[in-house]
């Protein structure tokens, strides 16, 4: 009887709370599709913890928190993927006069067929002489993995550009 009761007052806090948290997930993310996927977020969240917040002084305030966390959590991931994606794939400004057409082609070909994150610590480490902690903080992992993925993409790529120095590939198509 008492999880009955649990559950019929959590359907009515739904009832009367979910277009008020949806709201607020759309003024705080500017995306219509988040807002229902975050406040359904946040009501799975209290539903967790009904059995104490039911009988708190305030629990849509407690439902508020949780929406903007999880905004905040969701924004700061698309900043992350943005810097990533912009970062992997930034133009370089300088022009190389007769490029070798071959090579590039190779090496791209190669990078492509690489997992992304070996492929990233590659590229970030060799085409664009990133340090190991300036390339793990621009994938936001540790210095550990970008060295490890670095090793492993790098025999891997030497694998597959059938043992030339896959290093000085890369710097050759980076100019």
């Amino acid at each position: 009887m008492l999880a009955e009761d649990a559950s019929e007052e959590f359907h009515a806090f739904f009832e009367r709370h979910y277009a008020e948290l949806a709201r607020l997930a759309h003024l705080l993310t500017g995306e219509a599709d988040a807002a229902d996927d975050l406040a359904a977020d946040a009501l799975i969240a209290l539903w967790h913890r009904w059995d104490r917040l039911r009988s708190a002084d305030h629990p849509v305030a407690y439902a508020r928190g949780v929406v903007a966390n999880l905004a905040r959590a969701r924004i700061r991931a698309a900043v992350r993927e943005r810097r990533r994606v912009a970062l992997f794939w930034s133009v370089r400004a300088e022009r190389v006069h007769d490029p070798d057409v071959a090579v590039v082609v190779d090496v791209r070909q190669a990078l492509a067929r690489l997992p992304f994150r070996k492929r990233a610590c590659v590229v970030l480490r060799h085409a664009f002489d990133l340090s190991e902690k300036d390339t793990a903080l621009a994938l936001g992992i540790s210095v550990g993995t970008v060295k490890s993925q670095t090793s492993k993409g790098m025999t891997e790529l030497e694998r597959l550009l059938a043992a030339r120095d896959a290093g000085a590939l890369l710097e050759r198509v980076q100019r």
